[in-house]
């Protein structure tokens, strides 16, 4: 994501990005699963789904306005990938943190329910990585919010 040009991550802004781009990890997973039905052909949704989320950050236009909450989550996590871990605020460094630690533990317990064919182990593990994705995704919110004003580039994001 750091490496994305300032256009896309204006047209990565756009709501309709950030929740189809939600919408497919689920996706993904669903397409991982199918190997169990239909063996290698599960390739091509894999496939499929890997595509759209290289795609779906320059798939939409800029939004018509970025305040939003998608969009201000976008905006924040450009500014977390943009800065130095020391260059962000005290009060929004660690919870970014641990919820990524805790969506790699439950992407782990994923992946280890989908290799034993655990449905119910896989599912919950979604859930979980689901919500630490948006525990930090909101986080990005606040980290936005909090510094739109701290720099005129952040600010004229907001419109």
């Amino acid at each position: 994501m750091a490496v994305l040009s300032d256009e896309t991550w204006r047209r990565h802004a756009n709501p309709w990005s950030v929740w189809t781009r939600y919408g497919a990890f689920p996706l993904l997973i669903l397409a991982v699963w199918s190997a169990h039905w239909i063996g290698w052909w599960a390739l091509l949704p894999v496939a499929a789904v890997v595509l759209w989320l290289i795609v779906n950050p320059r798939a939409f236009p800029p939004p018509r306005s970025t305040d939003n909450w998608a969009s201000k989550a976008v905006l924040g996590e450009r500014i977390w990938t943009a800065l130095k871990r020391q260059d962000v605020p005290v009060r929004h460094r660690m919870v970014p943190r641990i919820a990524s630690v805790i969506a790699m533990a439950a992407t782990l317990s994923m992946l280890w329910g989908l290799w034993q064919r655990e449905a119910a182990v896989t599912f919950l593990s979604v859930v979980i990585v689901m919500l630490a994705k948006t525990w930090f995704v909101d986080r990005m919110v606040w980290l936005f919010d909090d510094m739109k004003d701290s720099n005129p580039e952040y600010r004229s994001w907001l419109y």
